[in-house]
């Protein structure tokens, strides 16, 4: 079974016992999150939402918060002297998904 569910602006696939990583939700490694915002659900019988399904809904535990690689951002004017240097460090949750209900 799997589900479609909309986080952070973003629509994942996610099935029972994966990892996935998300923006950042702002929760303490341990606890649960559920999500609500479940946009289909599949397995034996797809059931698509108008804009989401009614009842559905996504729990998962939050393994831990973190900060992405840094990702190096470099501007640069030839024969003009202009060059920028910038770093970025994305912050997200890291979640297992323990159970998918529809």
């Amino acid at each position: 079974m799997y589900a479609i569910i909309e986080t952070g602006g973003k629509q994942l696939k996610v099935e029972e016992g994966q990892e996935i990583f998300v923006e950042k939700l702002g929760v303490e490694a341990g606890e649960t999150v559920t999500f609500d915002k479940v946009l289909a659900v599949g397995g034996e019988e797809l059931k698509v939402g108008a804009p989401y399904v009614d009842g559905a809904s996504v729990t998962a535990t939050v393994v831990k918060e973190d900060r992405a690689k840094k990702v190096t951002v470099i501007k640069f004017k030839a024969k003009k002297n202009y060059k920028r240097k910038q770093g970025h460090r994305q912050p997200y949750t890291k979640l297992t998904i323990n159970k998918i209900q529809a």
